[in-house]
């Protein structure tokens, strides 16, 4: 599967962004999927992630309350919604995808079978 990240961009403190990640192919839905960021000089991080169904989310506690990960199987494309944002939130953000049954989700990086290409948010105050 190919996957597309979009949606990013440069905002004020307390701004808003929505990243979407299309997915190439017929069988979305059996992937779980998730984001995740890397700081300049840091590692790859997980934010959240969301099974092949939609009904299970988790987050990383950093992103809880502000952030909502979505998806709709239908376009293939899974969302993040990013509130509240603050300058720590600055990265690349990646979409990822790892293929299994409904109850998977991709929480580190090594589980990964598929990456985005990135897409760059920038928060400043």
């Amino acid at each position: 599967v190919q996957l597309q990240a979009s949606g990013g961009g440069s905002v004020q403190v307390g701004g808003s962004l929505r990243l979407s990640c299309l997915a190439s192919g017929r069988t979305f839905s059996r992937y779980a999927m998730g984001w995740f960021r890397q700081a300049p000089g840091k590692e790859r991080k997980f934010v959240a992630t969301i099974n092949g169904s939609g009904g299970s989310k988790y987050y990383d506690d950093s992103v809880k309350d502000r952030f909502t990960i979505s998806r709709d199987n239908a376009k293939n494309t899974v969302y993040l919604q990013m509130n509240s944002l603050k300058p720590e939130d600055t990265a690349v953000y990646y979409c990822a995808a790892r293929e299994g049954p409904d109850t998977m989700i991709v929480v580190t990086p090594g589980g990964v079978d598929y990456w985005g290409q990135g897409t760059q948010v920038t928060v400043s105050s």
